[in-house]
């Protein structure tokens, strides 16, 4: 059973990552050339050399991100299955479609959003390089606590709905898991605050404009718009990965846990007329 469920979260999964793909490439991509174009202009106004790319745009652009969007896809949809295997049974008499979808909307908050409010996704040209490593190591401390807070407050909802019941329940470990995550939202440092960043006299990771001894202004600021619906953006390709796993695999997931019992009913006997 397990193993069938994995194929089918495979399977889901493989759905989402397209779906993201196509997603990105058509409304993402053109702000990841516009922010490639800044970054250019902006080292040439540094005086700065053009790195050269391993990989033309061409590539990047297209087999790249599609490649990369499908393979996490897949890799979510198996942990997705794994976790709807561990669920099944678990959390109350839940059907397997409502069940796919609580669980998708799950993930898509523990895995990105709730990571996302406090370390947003960046395009390029924003971010310093000397804190890329660090940048990396809070994204994964945050991603890998708010899933396990996630877990503890499915847990503590269950402990608690004997006493509660189910819907106050569900209210009390949905308020614990906030508190928990605002806790730590506040003990983790803020991407401006890095000591890098200090050493450059900013505090923000988004390039500001550059002035000369005068303040003149010799080139811009990093574009807010353009930030914004990158980041818009990135939500959404999520949000569509997350909810195409959920509606694909609910409707397999149904028809692989109700088929032995539909096997199992008893054959109603013919009366003789």
């Amino acid at each position: 059973m397990e193993k069938r469920l994995i194929l089918r979260g495979l399977l889901a999964g493989a759905v989402g990552g397209v779906l993201a793909f196509v997603f990105a490439r058509i409304l993402a991509e053109p702000l990841i050339q516009q922010a490639i174009d800044y970054e250019d202009g902006r080292s040439h106004a540094l005086g700065e050399g053009h790195e050269h790319e391993v990989f033309s745009r061409a590539i990047q652009e297209n087999v790249g991100i599609g490649a990369a969007l499908i393979l996490f896809g897949v890799a979510m949809g198996a942990l997705y299955a794994v976790a709807y295997a561990i669920c099944v049974g678990r959390v109350g008499r839940v059907k397997a479609r409502p069940l796919a979808l609580l669980l998708a909307a799950a993930a898509f908050t523990g895995f990105f959003l709730v990571p996302f409010l406090k370390y947003p996704t960046n395009p390029p040209a924003v971010g310093n390089g000397e804190t890329i490593g660090l940048r990396s190591s809070l994204y994964l401390i945050l991603t890998g606590a708010s899933v396990v807070l996630m877990i503890l407050a499915t847990w503590l909802g269950r402990r608690l709905q004997p006493r509660f019941g189910t819907w106050n329940a569900a209210l009390l470990a949905v308020g614990a898991y906030v508190l928990a995550i605002a806790v730590l939202f506040a003990l983790l440092p803020n991407l401006g605050d890095l000591a890098a960043n200090k050493e450059l006299h900013q505090s923000t990771e988004t390039p500001k404009p550059l002035t000369d001894a005068d303040g003149k202004i010799l080139f811009p600021g990093f574009p807010a718009d353009l930030l914004y619906q990158f980041r818009l953006y990135a939500v959404g390709a999520q949000l569509l990965l997350w909810g195409a796993i959920g509606l694909v695999f609910g409707p397999l997931a149904e028809r692989l846990l109700e088929a032995p019992r539909v096997a199992e009913r008893p054959a109603v006997p013919v009366r003789a007329s």
